[in-house]
């Protein structure tokens, strides 16, 4: 991979647009990115990271979009950074935009704008540049299969951070293992010893469910045989167990055996004592049933001869019965007849009982008559009822009329009382109107006085509070101004006595036998030696820094001051001489007049509205003067209609009436004396005719007694039985017949008379010794049924237990041998004698690459004294694999790399950064680097020191390679001559570049 240029807008500290050609300044082999501290150096790599993976590297990958944006751009200028580079053979541009909150183009606010990345390849035979992709995802995918690592890698590789190296060369072994773990990306070795662990427990659960299952079924085994079997000691899990439950399956199933023997010969013992009980029981309770089959007989032949005069009763009654049923047609017809006649007479007595004396012995006729001629004089006043309700309408419609003028009246009156108040209160109104239109006026005018006293109040208040500021402003720059001009006398007299002392910090740096980098000698008989008072270059430095501190503390006094004394002017300007308090009350003077005035201004609009509503109402109520003095007027005439008409239908009523209330009155009694005239008349009729019926009743009923042989009717209806009686003495003839019946066949019975003379049979005693043999015979069938569903289950349950430890014995294989792999790759296991875990002992092989790689350019760096080597020793409890010691060619003993000093620990640190990019690259196919960074460091080394390491970088440039180095040591300034400089100011900082070509 060869950088070829990078573009920089709007990222980091770089404000506007910057350009690093690295093709120029590869062109040296060697170059420096230097500048001051917090200048950017550090953020063009990041920029290159950036563009190549989508984020920054490290700790400052704090977010994407405005982390990345630069403080110093303006608003509309969008963040972007560019990449030319080739990788694999194929020249790329890769491009990208964090996103963008910008100002909205219509309106105000900001809006958002989305990230943009693109890739593209130039054809070389087209000479042009083709688009590849603009997906974020797809061009990550493509630059990291291109490179062949990834961003931590491509971090540790490229841009070589020295101080990781430092601390990874102190650091314990699992230090070392994450790092490692990161850039050679052994997760899959992690996942195989996860797997394994995995798969031990997986295999551990499935035995110790299987022994579970195994013993659980030698419970239930124990269950079903009792104190038979004992259950095994062994726990799930534990060896033994599966012979144990075995053993014990197998005493229980030959004790089971047993018990099953001895329950048959047992059952068949009862068997055969219950059926002879059965069949003794079977002989008693038939000669029991034989004896008292016949002693009952005998009694119910008592009790029939007890019963024969009531027998005979009953069949006379029945034939009675029969006798007078051919009379019951007629005694039916009688009694309803007679019903009927009674109910006839009563009604007539009651209608006779509501009639007048006149007519209360009246007959049929003469009542008919009555009811005729009262019909007649109602049906003459239905031309008075129409009168009168003609009448009635009549004094409502009278009515309405007088409620109506009484109405109007009352309006007129009202009407007149307010329209005499009307120029008052029109007057009233319009004053109203006009003080709120004045008040509107006043309150415009008071306003523009209002703002232009406040805002005089405001400059005021601004200018007595800025003149205090800028008195302590100006003591603030003449104290800046003086502490400036103190650290530069300082810095200059320091500066002045390292010039006069520095032979003796050239001297310090003379080796015998190589020339002087002055005068080329080679010997150097009497070097200059340092006193006690010497200045060193970082005392100088130091200084330096604090005379530019100091400066740049003066320059931002002397800006405030200026910025305080234009804002007083401005204030000064406002407000005048006046002062403050005056102002104040003037303002406040004014704010209430206006407050005052705008509150009368308020009510205009009310004011105008009750006008417009007082004339409205003025013209309403003179309209309905007007309209209500119509109607009166019209009333008159329709009044005088009324009043004859009401006088003519009162005489045609007084004669109507005859003397009732009114008409309706008379009509009603009308009605009611022909209803019950009608109602008499009718009653007189029926009770007329059932007398006549019931006499021709009486009359049948006497023929058919005489006819059915009963003396009088009395005697027929006395004999006749409804069907409840009948059906029952029924019952009781066919029930006499029967028994009688039942009873002679008892009697005849040869078995039964046989039976009634042996003695009685005792059918208690021989029911209970059945019983007892059915309890015999259920118990040893019992007995015998447990036994043998005892040995079924055992039988069953040991097949089971036979076939689980066939199934666990493969199980418990695979458990042993991964349970050994499993330990053996976690370094737990005995067989691991240092204790190595799988991932560890790939990164042990990967870290004594790395060693030796470093090895290589540590001698150079240290001239041939220091050597790194890989240890598998175990530290302190720990486990082993990824030690790291440092030999010393000069003492030849082996040391902890933690005993380095700050010099030794940065070369060494260097040549572990550069051997382990070299085997990182082989790792990840064989990607050539051609462009490496090196980041800080370097001020830790002396001047001897620093030839070597720079000897070592100088021959990286081996097969066109070129190595950036990030410092800000100045002694790199005159050895490394391509530069790129970043200078940091006030808008931001800007790169520049020298000495390249």
């Amino acid at each position: 991979m060869r950088l070829h240029r990078l573009d920089l807008t709007a990222f980091g500290p770089f404000g506007g647009t910057q350009s690093v050609d690295f093709d120029e300044l590869s062109a040296a082999g060697l170059f420096l990115l230097h500048g001051p501290t917090g200048a950017g150096k550090t953020s063009v790599l990041d920029a290159v990271c950036y563009a190549l993976y989508g984020s920054v590297p490290g700790a400052r990958q704090s977010g994407q979009g405005a982390t990345l944006r630069s403080d110093h751009a303006a608003a509309g200028t969008r963040t972007e950074v560019r990449l030319d580079l080739t990788v694999a053979g194929r020249r790329l541009e890769v491009t990208r935009q964090p996103p963008f909150e910008r100002p909205k183009r219509r309106g105000t606010g900001t809006t958002v704008d989305k990230a943009h990345s693109s890739l593209r390849e130039y054809d070389t035979a087209a000479g042009t540049w083709k688009d590849l992709s603009r997906s974020h995802q797809e061009i990550g995918e493509e630059i990291t299969q291109l490179l062949g690592m990834s961003r931590e890698q491509f971090c540790q590789v490229v841009l070589l951070p020295q101080g990781d190296f430092a601390r990874f060369l102190r650091a314990d072994a699992e230090a070392r293992g994450r790092l490692l773990g990161r850039l050679f990306d052994t997760r899959r070795f992690a996942e195989v010893e996860k797997r394994l662990t995995e798969r031990r427990r997986g295999a551990e659960t499935r035995v110790r469910e299987g022994d579970a299952a195994l013993l659980a079924d030698a419970h239930r085994m124990q269950q079903v045989a009792g104190d038979a079997m004992e259950l095994p000691e062994a726990a799930p899990g534990e060896p033994g167990l599966a012979e144990a439950v075995l053993s014990a399956a197998a005493v229980a199933r030959s004790t089971a055996r047993e018990q099953l023997t001895i329950a048959d010969r047992w059952l068949a013992a009862a068997e055969s004592a219950q059926a002879t009980a059965e069949r003794d029981l079977a002989d008693t309770r038939e000669l029991h049933r034989l004896q008292h089959r016949y002693a009952e007989t005998r009694r119910r032949a008592a009790r029939l001869a007890e019963r024969a005069d009531d027998h005979r009763e009953a069949r006379e009654r029945r034939e009675r019965a029969r006798r007078a049923e051919t009379v019951a047609p007629a005694l039916e017809l009688r009694d309803a007849t007679d019903t009927e006649h009674r109910r006839a007479a009563t009604a007539e007595t009651h209608a006779r009982a509501r009639l007048p004396e006149t007519l209360a012995d009246a007959g049929a006729d003469a009542l008919s008559a009555a009811a005729r001629r009262a019909a007649e004089e109602l049906g003459a006043l239905e031309s008075a009822r129409r009168a009168e309700r003609r009448l009635t309408a009549l004094v409502a419609e009278r009515a309405t009329l007088d409620r109506q003028d009484s109405d109007d009246e009352d309006l007129r009156h009202d009407a007149e009382t307010w329209l005499d108040d009307w120029e008052q209160t029109r007057a009233d109104l319009q004053t109203r109107v006009d003080t709120a239109l004045a008040a509107v006026t006043q309150a415009e005018q008071l306003a523009a006085r209002r703002e232009s006293a406040q805002r005089r109040l405001k400059a005021a208040r601004d200018r007595d509070r800025l003149t205090a500021d800028a008195d302590a402003a100006r003591q603030r720059t003449l104290t800046a101004a003086e502490e400036a001009v103190t650290a530069r006398d300082h810095w200059l007299r320091l500066k002045e006595q390292r010039l006069q002392g520095i032979a003796a910090e050239l001297a310090a740096h003379l080796t015998d036998g190589r020339p002087c980098a002055v005068c080329g000698a080679t010997e150097h008989p009497a070097p200059a030696r340092k006193d006690a008072g010497h200045i060193d270059r970082d005392a100088e430095e130091s200084a330096l820094d604090t005379s530019r501190r100091a400066d740049a503390a003066r320059a931002a006094a002397e800006q405030h001051e200026a910025t305080v004394r234009t804002a007083l002017a401005a204030a000064t300007e406002e407000a005048g001489d006046t002062p403050t308090a005056e102002l104040a009350d003037h303002a406040a003077d004014l704010e209430g007049r206006h407050a005052r005035a705008r509150a009368l201004a308020s009510g205009l609009h009310a004011a105008q509205e009750a006008l417009r509503r007082a004339e409205a109402e003025r013209e309403q109520r003179a309209e309905a003067r007007q309209q209500a003095a119509l109607r009166a007027a019209a009333r008159v005439g329709t009044r005088d209609r009324l009043d004859r008409e009401l006088a003519t239908l009162e005489e045609e009523l007084a004669q109507a009436r005859a003397g009732a209330d009114s008409v309706a009155e008379r009509a009603g009694r009308l009605e009611r004396r022909a209803e019950l005239l009608t109602e008499a008349a009718d009653a007189v009729r029926t009770a007329e005719d059932t007398a006549r019926r019931l006499k021709d009743a009486d009359a049948r009923l006497a023929d058919a007694a005489f006819r059915a042989g009963f003396d009088t009717p009395g005697e027929a209806a006395a004999a006749l039985l409804d069907d409840t009686a009948h059906r029952e003495l029924q019952r009781r003839l066919d029930d006499w017949q029967n028994e009688e019946a039942a009873v002679r066949a008892g009697l005849a019975e040869e078995d039964a008379a046989a039976a009634s003379r042996r003695p009685d049979a005792d059918l208690p005693a021989a029911e209970r010794a059945a019983a007892d043999a059915a309890r015999r015979l259920r118990e040893a069938a019992s007995a015998r049924d447990d036994a043998a569903r005892r040995g079924a289950e055992l039988d069953r349950l040991s097949v089971r237990v036979t076939d689980a430890v066939r199934r666990l014995a493969p199980l418990r294989e695979e458990y042993t041998r991964v349970a050994r792999l499993a330990a053996l790759a976690a370094g737990t296991s005995a067989d691991n004698e240092r204790r190595m875990r799988l991932e560890s002992y790939v990164l042990a092989a990967r870290l004594e690459q790395v060693a030796a790689a470093a090895t290589a350019r540590l001698r150079q760096m240290s001239s041939g004294r220091y050597t790194l080597v890989h240890s598998d020793d175990r530290t302190g409890r720990g486990r082993s694999g990824l030690g790291l010691h440092v030999v010393d060619a000069w003492t030849g003993r082996e040391r902890d790399t933690a005993t380095l000093s700050g010099g030794e620990t940065f070369f060494a640190s260097l040549a572990l950064a550069l051997g382990l990019a070299d085997v990182v690259t082989d790792e990840a196919g064989g990607v050539r680097l051609d462009t490496l960074f090196i980041d800080e460091g370097f001020g830790s080394l002396d001047e001897h020191t620093l030839d070597e390491v720079l000897d070592v970088l100088d021959s990286l440039r081996e097969r066109d390679r070129s190595v950036g180095i990030v410092s800000h040591v100045a002694d790199l300034r005159r050895r490394v001559h391509a530069q790129l400089e970043v200078v940091k100011d006030r808008s931001g900082s800007t790169l520049r570049q020298r000495g390249a070509g």
